[in-house]
């Protein structure tokens, strides 16, 4: 039998059939002529066949890594450069998260949404230019205008993600539909990059000879700049608190339920004030002569509001700065801060690098992973069970989750209630599945069950980022949402950062000195990640204990979560 001419990929044009045989004379001499032209015709045409399947499976599994590729070939760019753009953005999305939530509490969240929008489009249209203008090598600009641009990118999202989620706490948060207003921001927030990918791949794409080729990365980061900056400034008009001077009237009830005003000076002097005009108001007879002519009664009229909107002012920023301390002050606080820590650290992390997991799973001489478990499939996987996690838990837990009224309602005690709680506790537990499928080595024998961990990760991760910020806003109130939440959230990037390290540091550990002639290290078999999902998996357990205590001082003050 004659040698066959093996392919990059080690598929040849005669695989189909492996017992088909040459056409051969008598003498075993090939045969010439109509019969070798005919072989030679139908060879051309299944290898044709074969690259063009190759070249689908190719789309497919970079589909969702598009820009990325875009940038590798087209900007010359290594993988720490890449790693580093990446690493920009992710860092300026979380840690400006409590001064971008403290903003909004303390003034609007409109001036945050124009501010979103404007260093939204300056973000993208930077890129936009950077990766237009070619590689630093060709006379364009150099990789670190690239990781300014998406800090602005990051800074963008944080920023437009806060004053939603905000707006969305402060004005439904009293209501008994407050999981599913701040769960629909956040599966927003999900689902947006979804939707925008398949606009970008099926109207924003360079034309090639089979018809739709890669995404064009120049035009479809125009495309978000435009997009990103209208809707930036539409929330800048359209954004705004509903009777916030009633929340703040909550905030000081509560307060002074708790004895925390008996020892302010401020609110002793403005109760002085109140016996003659209302609540933090000044007395006209500091300010009104008897002999005043009619003009300068009106001047004084504008002057007694003036002072009164600086007052209130006053008023409400001495109640949320008092918030925010009892904030950090209340140990449940750390607890609840440090399980968030604990579950959302390797949940990015395992975002952050499933793709390399994935071809853990398919060792040489094995080929790559089929298109149902490739990472774009993976990804998809991903982004839809987080979503729907956090709708569903968003939405039960309204119907579910015990209220302050069981006790007054005769009615309402006999219904069956479900604490938020239990929700974020079984969550942990699915997400720990998960990993600890990982962990086991099972996938590695079994790699098609890869979906199911994506999925049960999925499932977990959004709907602890789901319910977080509903039970902040149950324990703690929603006149100082935006900070409370905005300090919580800060901490997977902390937790990202160090499972993504350890995860690095084991896989390195257990990497080859290469696969054939590719120069990269590359690592193959459950000893590359195993180790970092048992610690993973250890930690979703540690996170349970921390919310199961959080849980039991909350009870103890008679909060309903």
């Amino acid at each position: 039998m004659p040698s066959r001419s093996s392919s990059a990929n080690g598929i040849d044009k005669r695989d189909f059939d492996d017992n088909r045989h040459p056409a051969s004379t008598v003498d075993g001499s090939d045969t010439g002529g109509l019969l070798a032209d005919d072989e030679s015709l139908l060879s051309d045409v299944v290898e044709g066949i074969i690259e063009r399947d190759r070249r689908r499976m190719r789309r497919q599994v970079t589909k969702y890594l598009s820009f990325v590729s875009a940038i590798l070939s087209s900007l010359h760019y290594t993988q720490v450069q890449v790693n580093a753009v990446s690493t920009a953005a992710e860092l300026a999305t979380y840690l400006p998260v409590p001064l971008f939530g403290y903003f909004c509490d303390r003034f609007s969240s409109r001036p945050l949404s124009i501010f979103a929008g404007i260093i939204f489009g300056l973000g993208y249209l930077l890129a936009a230019l950077t990766y237009h203008h070619g590689s630093a090598k060709d006379g364009g600009f150099p990789p670190a205008v690239m990781v300014v641009s998406f800090v602005g990118v990051g800074l963008g999202t944080s920023s437009m993600y806060l004053s939603a989620v905000t707006i969305c706490a402060k004005n439904f948060g009293r209501g008994k539909h407050k999981g599913l207003a701040l769960a629909l921001p956040s599966a927003a927030f999900g689902l947006s990059g979804m939707w925008q990918s398949q606009i970008g791949s099926h109207l924003l794409y360079k034309r090639s000879g089979e018809g739709k080729g890669e995404v064009d990365v120049y035009r479809y980061f125009i495309f978000l700049a435009i997009l990103l900056f209208v809707v930036g400034v539409i929330g800048a008009f359209a954004l705004n608190v509903v009777d916030e001077e009633e929340i703040i009237d909550e905030a000081v009830s509560e307060m002074e339920r708790s004895g925390l005003l008996e020892d302010s000076p401020f609110f002793q002097r403005s109760v002085l004030h109140d016996s003659s005009n209302g609540y933090g108001t000044i007395d006209s007879s500091a300010t009104i002569s008897n002999s005043a002519e009619a003009d300068d009664a009106d001047l004084d009229s504008s002057t007694r509001k003036s002072r009164r909107r600086s007052e209130d002012a006053r008023r409400k920023t001495w109640i949320l700065n008092n918030e925010t301390r009892n904030f950090l002050f209340d140990h449940t606080m750390w607890f609840l801060a440090a399980g968030f820590f604990a579950v959302t650290g390797p949940g990015e992390a395992f975002i952050n690098n499933s793709g390399t997991i994935i071809n853990t799973l398919y060792p040489p001489p094995l080929a790559g992973p089929p298109s149902s478990n490739s990472p774009a499939t993976n990804v998809s996987i991903m982004a839809l069970t987080s979503t729907l996690a956090r709708l569903l838990t968003g939405t039960l837990s309204d119907l579910l989750a015990p209220t302050p009224s069981v006790t007054h309602d005769q009615s309402s005690a006999k219904r069956f209630t479900c604490s938020r709680l239990t929700f974020l506790l079984g969550s942990t537990v699915l997400f720990s599945l998960g990993q600890l499928l990982l962990a086991s080595g099972l996938i590695q024998t079994h790699p098609s069950v890869f979906p199911l961990v994506t999925a049960l990760v999925g499932l977990g991760y959004g709907a602890v980022f789901s319910l977080t910020p509903i039970i902040v806003s149950v324990v703690w109130g929603v006149h100082n949402f935006g900070t409370n939440w905005g300090i919580v959230a800060v901490v997977p990037a902390a937790g990202a950062a160090l499972w993504g390290a350890i995860y690095a540091a084991v896989y390195d550990g257990a990497a080859g000195n290469g696969v054939g002639d590719r120069p990269e290290r590359l690592c193959y078999g459950a000893g590359c990640y195993a180790l970092t999902f048992w610690g993973m998996v250890a930690f979703s357990w540690i996170a349970v204990a921390l919310w199961a205590v959080a849980w039991r001082g909350w009870r103890k003050r008679g909060i309903a979560v």
